[in-house]
C-alpha cells in the first residue's frame, strides 16, 4: 500500500509539472507582447507582490505585519509625550531664562503621574525599537527586488528607510540626492553599486507599500526621540545624581522596577544590582560560565554606558558591583534632595571611569634585584631565642628609654652646658622629680645570666648578685680570739666543700669525732 501511494504522489507531480509547461507554452499574443516589453525581473516581483492591481495576503501586508502605531496604548502615550513637552517649553519660555526653574517640585518628590508617564515611556520606547526592526525587515524583503545590494550597503534601520525614500522607483541613482541622507563615502558607494545591480523596477502597490512602511519607520522613531527627551528631562528633575552615572533612560528603568525613588534609596547595593534581571537555566549546564560571560545576576545596570562601552568584557561583572554601589548612594542623596546641580553624580562617574581604567593598566614590571657587593658583610637574619637574648642583652636601659621620650605640650627640663634634655625623666616624673630623686623601676628582664658568668662577677666584686652586700656592713669584724680584724665583706665566704690532700690528711682537727658526750 505504501508503495502505491508513492507511485501515484509521483505521477500526480509530474502531471502537474506537465501542465505548467504547458501553460507557459501556449500563452495568449497579447500577454506574451506584455511580458516582452517588461523584463523577467519586474515580471518576477509582480508574481511576488500579486500584480499592480491585486490585493496582497494579508499575511504581507504592512497593517498586519507592524500593529504598533494603530493600538490605544501608543496613541495615548505619545499624545502625553506632546502635551508635556510643550508645557516645558512654554514654561521655558515664559521663565526668561531658558529653564523651568521656578516649575520645578521640590527634589526627591515624585508625582505620581509624572512618575507612571516615565514608566509609560520606558515600555513603549523598548516596543517601538522592536517594531522598527520589524517594518525594516518588511521593507528590505520588498526592495530587494529593486537594489538587493543596498541592504549590505546601509544597515541601520532608518538610514536605509531615508534612502528606500530618496531613490523610490529611480533607476540611475546619480539623479537622486543622497547627500542629506549618507555621508559622502557611502553615497559614493551606493552610486556605483547601483549602475551595476540586475534589480528592476517594482509595481505601483509593492512601491507605495513600501514607501509607506518607510514614512511609519521614521515617524516612530520621531516619537521615541520625543519619548527619550521627556524621560531625560524628568529624570534630571527627579534624580540628577542617579541620571547622572547611569544615564537616563537606564535610570528610568531602575525606578520603575525599584517602585520609587524612595523605595531605590532604601534597597541595598547587591539588591540594586540584579533589578530587572531575567531569569535563564542553564539547560543542564553550569551556570559559572553563564555568570563569567555577565549572563547571570545582572539587571539593569549592566545596560549603562559604563559599562557597555568603557568596560572590557572580562571586567564587566565587577564594574557591575562597582556600579551598583556607587548607585545606592546617588539614589539616597536624590530621596533627600541633595545637590540638585548633579555636581556629585558626575564626580561619581569619573572616578568609577577612572577606577575601571586603572583596572585595565598593566601591573609594573618586576625590578632585578641587584647583586650584593662582593666581599661585603652578609646582613645577620639570624632569629630565634638567641638573637632575642643578645638584643636584650645590649639593648637600651629603662632610663635611656626614658629620656628619649617627650610628652605631648610639656616643655623638656635640661641639664649641663651643653643643654642635654632629660625627657621624661624630668617634671613629668612626679614626685621623685619634685624632690631631686629619679627612681625607675626596672623591668624584670627575661634574660638568664649563666652560672659561670655569676661567679666571674661575684669574683669582681660586681653587683646585682648574691654577693652583693648591705651598705651598712663594715670592713672590721670582731673574732673572741683575735679581737678586731679586718675583713673583706665582698669576699666569697668559702664553704665545706672539697679541700687540698694535705690539708685533709696533717691538719690539726683530723681524727676521730662522737657525737656522745664525754
Amino acid at each position: 500500500t505504501r508503495g502505491a501511494l508513492g507511485k501515484m504522489a509521483t505521477l500526480a507531480d509530474s502531471f502537474l509539472a506537465d501542465l505548467d509547461d504547458l501553460s507557459d507554452d501556449e500563452a495568449p499574443d497579447d500577454v506574451a507582447a506584455a511580458d516582452a516589453s517588461v523584463p523577467q525581473s519586474a515580471q518576477d516581483g509582480e508574481r511576488r507582490s500579486g500584480g499592480a492591481g491585486s490585493s496582497r495576503p494579508s499575511g504581507d501586508t504592512l497593517n498586519a505585519v507592524s500593529k504598533l502605531t494603530g493600538s490605544e496604548r501608543y496613541a495615548r502615550v505619545v499624545a502625553q509625550v506632546r502635551e508635556a513637552l510643550a508645557a516645558d517649553a512654554k514654561a521655558a519660555a515664559s521663565s526668561g531664562d531658558g529653564t523651568a526653574a521656578s516649575s520645578r517640585p521640590h527634589l526627591g518628590v515624585v508625582d505620581e503621574n509624572a512618575y507612571r508617564l516615565i514608566v509609560d515611556c520606558n515600555a513603549l520606547s523598548a516596543d517601538i525599537d522592536d517594531e522598527i526592526q520589524t517594518v525594516h525587515n518588511f521593507v528590505r524583503d520588498q526592495y530587494r527586488v529593486k537594489f538587493p545590494e543596498l541592504e549590505s550597503l546601509v544597515t541601520h534601520p532608518i538610514d536605509y528607510a531615508r534612502v528606500v525614500r530618496a531613490i523610490g522607483n529611480e533607476m540611475d541613482v546619480t539623479r537622486v540626492d543622497l547627500d542629506a541622507v549618507l555621508p559622502s563615502a557611502a553615497v559614493m558607494v551606493v552610486s556605483v553599486t547601483a549602475a551595476t545591480t540586475a534589480g528592476a523596477p517594482l509595481g505601483e502597490a509593492t512601491l507605495k507599500e513600501t514607501l509607506a512602511a518607510c514614512d511609519r519607520q521614521m515617524q516612530m522613531d520621531e516619537d521615541r526621540r520625543q519619548l527619550v527627551q521627556l524621560v531625560q528631562s524628568r529624570m534630571d528633575r527627579t534624580a540628577p545624581n542617579l541620571s547622572a552615572v547611569l544615564g537616563s533612560e537606564v535610570a528610568a528603568r531602575l525606578m520603575g522596577v525599584a517602585g520609587g525613588l524612595t523605595a531605590l534609596s532604601k534597597m541595598p547595593a547587591n539588591n540594586v544590582q540584579v533589578l530587572g534581571q531575567k531569569r535563564k537555566h542553564a539547560a543542564g549546564f553550569s551556570a559559572a560560565a553563564a555568570v563569567k560571560a555577565g549572563d547571570m545576576h545582572v539587571g539593569h545596570i549592566f545596560q549603562c554606558d559604563i559599562i557597555q562601552r568603557k568596560t572590557p568584557p572580562a571586567l564587566r561583572m565587577r564594574a557591575a558591583r562597582l556600579v551598583a554601589g556607587k548607585c545606592a548612594l546617588m539614589a539616597r542623596m536624590d530621596a533627600f534632595g541633595q545637590d540638585p546641580a548633579a555636581s556629585a553624580g558626575k564626580a561619581m562617574r569619573a572616578e568609577i571611569e577612572a577606577k575601571i581604567e586603572k583596572w585595565q593598566e598593566l601591573p609594573p614590571a618586576r625590578t632585578a634585584k641587584p647583586l650584593p657587593i662582593p666581599g661585603g658583610e652578609a646582613k645577620k637574619r639570624r632569629g630565634g631565642k638567641r638573637a632575642r637574648a643578645m638584643k636584650e642583652r645590649y639593648g637600651q636601659s629603662d632610663m635611656q628609654k626614658a629620656a628619649n621620650r617627650l610628652n605631648f605640650n610639656q616643655a623638656e627640663e635640661e641639664y649641663g652646658l651643653d643643654g642635654e634634655g632629660l625627657g621624661t625623666l624630668g617634671t613629668s616624673a612626679g614626685m621623685a622629680a619634685a624632690s631631686g630623686k629619679l627612681r625607675i623601676t626596672a623591668k624584670q628582664t627575661k634574660m638568664k645570666v649563666p652560672k659561670r658568668a655569676q661567679d666571674k662577677w661575684a669574683n669582681k666584686g660586681g653587683s646585682g648578685t648574691a654577693l652583693s652586700v648591705n651598705g651598712m656592713a663594715s670592713s672590721l669584724a670582731f673574732t673572741p680570739v683575735q679581737g678586731i680584724e679586718l675583713v673583706n665583706p665582698n669576699q666569697k665566704p668559702r664553704d665545706a666543700g672539697p679541700v687540698s690532700g694535705t690539708q685533709s690528711v696533717f691538719s690539726e682537727l683530723r681524727g676521730f669525732k662522737s657525737a656522745r658526750p664525754s
